[in-house]
This record gives C-alpha cells, structure tokens and sequence, in this order.
C-alpha cells in the first residue's frame, strides 16, 4: 500500500509537469492538457488517441460522446470503469476552429512522438497488467511500429518493456458509422474486444 502511495504521488506530479507541456505546438489551440486518469495499479490501462472537444473543456479524459459510449460498452463487459485507468497518446486537442466548432484534426507522427514522454511514465508508474489501444494511433505509439487493426486487434501484443497489449477500435469510430445495424455490431464488437481484454486479466 506504501509503495502504491509513492507511486501514486509520482504520477500526480507528472500530470502537474504535463500541464505547462509546450513539446510541440498543439498547446497553443487547446484550453489545457487532458492527463490520463484511473488508479496507480490499475489491472487495465485503455488508450485513446487525444481529447476532443468536451475533454479539452473539461480536462478529463473520455467525458464525451465516445466516453459516454466507451462507459456502456464497459458495463456490459463486466468492467468497472473506476477501477480502470484512461488516458491517450496525445495530451492536448488537435483541432482546427470553424466558424464557433473546433474541428477534430489527426494527430501527425511527430505529435505522437514527442508526447510519448507522458504515455510512458503513465504505464510505468500505473504497472497495468494490460494495456488496451483504442485505435491505430494508441496502438502505433505504445507498439513503435506500424499496427493493422483489421489483423492484429484481440491479439495479445507485446508493447515493448515487456508490456502485454491488446488494441480494438476507438469508440468515436462507432458513433460515426451511419448504418444503425452496422453501429449496433461494431459496438458489440467493442464490448467483445473488452471481454476478451477482461479474459487475459483474469488468466494473468
């Protein structure tokens, strides 16, 4: 318990460094950095890409639309969120504004690179026994090498430190299919994804 209170004052004062991050440009069109947020020892560490627009506003990570969709798929894998800890590849809000809209804008290799300082110290002080990617993005940063989702999701992947990985999509990529039967199985795609995620934790 001592050690996990080490670790957790470790990581708090790695979101507070986070905070003034100026690495790369992005920090000069988002309201703040969004940190990663969940318990030190967390068993599952999901991954997404970088904050939108609600997560930007409000400076927590998964709050939005496709949080509130990543909470049900959750719950109806048998997952309690609060004991899981969220965060994403990029810290701060790619966007480009439109009119009274900000615009969601990938982020380039090179934002992904230099943000990669606090992805790491996140999963080395959280020690998760898996690290879930949502999306190819998460995946490349945590993997360092190019990830096909189509062949390699609900494989066990190896993350580098010999850290076990997995990756599935990313929720915002459901809420985007227009079909209603279509979104309806790629989110029980995602909750199969998370079930089997739940499977190694518990074979661990």
């Amino acid at each position: 318990m001592a050690g996990q209170k080490a670790l957790a004052a470790k990581l708090a004062k790695v979101a507070e460094e986070a905070k003034g991050c100026t690495r790369c440009s992005l920090y000069r069109n988002a309201t703040q950095t969004v940190f990663g947020e969940g318990p030190v020892g967390a068993k599952l560490m999901l991954v997404g890409e970088q904050p939108g627009d609600q997560e930007d506003i409000a400076g927590h990570p998964f709050v939005g639309p496709a949080g509130k969709l990543l909470d049900r798929a959750l719950a109806d894998a048998g997952i309690d969120r609060t004991q899981v800890y969220v965060t994403n590849a990029v810290k701060h809000f790619k966007n480009e504004p439109r009119g009274k809209k900000r615009l969601h804008k990938k982020p380039n290799r090179y934002e992904v690179e230099v943000c990669k300082v606090w992805l790491a110290q996140e999963v080395s002080l959280v020690k998760p026994a898996l690290v879930l990617a949502m999306g190819v993005t998460a995946a490349e940063a945590l993997a360092g090498r190019h990830v096909t989702l189509a062949r390699e999701r609900g494989k066990e992947l190896d993350f580098g430190e010999s850290q076990p990985g997995m990756v599935t999509v990313h929720p915002s990529s459901i809420l985007r299919v227009p079909d209603r039967t279509a979104r309806h199985e790629a989110y029980a795609e995602l909750v199969k994804d998370l079930k089997s995620a739940l499977k190694v934790l518990q074979a661990a």
